[in-house]
């Protein structure tokens, strides 16, 4: 039982567990803010095509 109460011990004054829960959070805000600039520039560059779409459109039909 004492062995089992060390452990904890030195289990709980370790900094390997909260660290690693930092980088874990930390990576997963990054994902995040990465997952959000993909769809804004997805969004942007599709109507960017369907406006250039719309004018060649506008010009084949025309000549």
């Amino acid at each position: 039982m004492k062995n089992l109460i060390r452990k904890t011990v030195s289990f709980l004054k370790k900094e390997d567990g909260p660290t690693a829960v930092e980088y874990a959070v930390m990576l997963a805000l990054i994902i995040v803010v990465c997952i959000a600039a993909i769809t804004a520039l997805g969004s942007t560059a599709s109507q960017t095509f369907s406006y250039v779409n719309g004018r060649v459109a506008a010009g084949n039909g025309a000549s």
